[in-house]
């Protein structure tokens, strides 16, 4: 077993709250979607952490989803 093992269990039983939660909460019939480049960044993000045993492509990935996130973000607030 690995020594990152136990962080990467940590990360998706968190991760899986995190769906289950909203999934609980959502009370309203109309939510804001996910935008297609925030869908992206989000992958990007998941899947550096499941890559994080090779450090380039994990690194690698984390940083394209952030990078997405933050070109979204200011799209968004270019939109009127």
């Amino acid at each position: 077993m690995h020594d990152s093992l136990p962080y990467i269990i940590i990360s998706i039983l968190a991760l899986a709250l995190v769906v289950v939660l909203v999934f609980a909460v959502r009370r309203k019939p109309r939510q804001n979607r996910l935008s297609p480049l925030s869908s992206l960044a989000f992958g990007c993000i998941i899947a550096g952490i499941l890559f994080g045993e090779n450090r380039i492509l994990g690194y690698g990935l984390l940083g394209l989803g952030v990078i997405v996130a933050v070109v979204d973000i200011f799209l968004q607030e270019k939109r009127p």
